[in-house]
């Protein structure tokens, strides 16, 4: 490990730079990684954000998302970027799994490795870490670095719509547990620096494509499936689902949050079948741990209420197995 120190030390003189985010990026993952590298630019380094895969179209209007670079698309050009980078950010994971091909990549670096995250139980990886579980967002914490780098004079509009992205959708729309004084004083901060708040909000909620709704119907009316007596709700849909609504990348985020919306319910699972895979989304309510269900038995984890996991097995047969953990939860959902 280096000390804050030598870490600003450094970032005083021109690096090459690489950051990177988890597989298939959310609001707060593009969010911290585009702010985080307008203003690394600003300082004068040279700077390339480079995500695992592709990422939401209804992300695309984030400033500085054109120069994002895909791996899965350039992987040759992002690694010889990597062979010779100085120092890379890892933003909103904290296992280099998590990037999938590319965490092999970044494993082999000499690069110094910087991580900025408020997930739980991080491997290791990294020589700087800027942690805390109980941040809302990494964009929260990415504000808190430039703060403590006295480098928040170059916080302007396009780095605080950024940020804001990734705090506003990261915590529910300020609505969830981790929303706290400090957040609102950054939020606040944002805003003043240029951040439209009702501009962004609409962006990310409000631009739906007719075949999200329609799909969204169809998961409510047919896809919806619950157990009164474990307090629980979950939606399965298979790829011949997405295909026939054309679902993008991004376009089942949130589905999930129907099923915890019913007054009844404490855990919420969305079951996708992607890539040969059973992907899993976890929400609950209250204390009941999401995330220990999820690495437990899905090879995941994440925070106490908003998990994912994934499976090898059939739609069917991952089923069939969430049904026989269940029992074993039975006294945290029906409390």
């Amino acid at each position: 490990m280096i000390e804050f120190q030598e870490l600003k030390t450094l970032l005083s003189l021109p690096q090459r730079i690489m950051i990177t985010t988890h597989y298939k990026p959310d609001g707060d993952a593009l969010g911290s990684s585009l702010g985080l590298s307008l203003v690394l630019k600003e300082m004068g380094h040279e700077v390339l954000v480079i995500s695992p895969s592709d990422y939401p179209g209804y992300l695309g209007w984030l400033p500085g998302a054109s120069e994002i670079q895909v791996f899965t698309e350039q992987a040759e050009f992002c690694e010889g970027f990597i062979h010779n980078a100085h120092l890379i950010f890892c933003l909103d994971f904290n296992h280099l799994k998590r990037i999938n091909e590319l965490g092999e990549v970044v494993g082999r670096s000499s690069a110094l490795k910087i991580m900025i995250d408020h997930h739980l139980d991080p491997q290791g990886f990294e020589d700087f870490q800027v942690w805390d579980t109980e941040a809302s967002s990494t964009c929260q914490l990415v504000y808190r670095f430039l703060d403590r780098l006295n480098k928040k004079a170059y916080i302007n509009k396009d780095v605080a719509t950024c940020l804001y992205t990734g705090i506003m959708t990261d915590s529910g729309s300020f609505r969830f547990p981790r929303t706290s004084p400090d957040l609102h004083r950054i939020t606040a901060n944002l805003i003043e620096a240029g951040a439209d708040n009702v501009a962004i909000y609409e962006k990310i909620n409000a631009s739906q494509s007719l075949n999200r709704v329609q799909f969204l119907g169809y998961c409510l009316l047919k896809k919806l499936v619950v157990l009164q007596e474990y307090n629980t709700a979950f939606f399965s849909i298979t790829k011949k689902e997405l295909d026939l609504y054309q679902i993008e990348t991004g376009e089942t985020d949130g589905v999930v949050n129907y099923a915890l919306s019913l007054e009844t319910i404490r855990l919420a699972v969305f079951f996708v079948e992607r890539n040969e895979k059973i992907k899993l989304s976890f929400r609950s309510k209250g204390s009941f741990p999401a995330n220990e269900l999820a690495a437990k038995y899905f090879s995941g984890g994440g925070h106490l209420n908003a998990a994912g996991g994934e499976s090898e097995l059939s739609m069917e047969e991952t089923i069939k197995k969430f049904y026989s953990i269940l029992p074993e939860y039975h006294q945290l959902l029906v409390i």
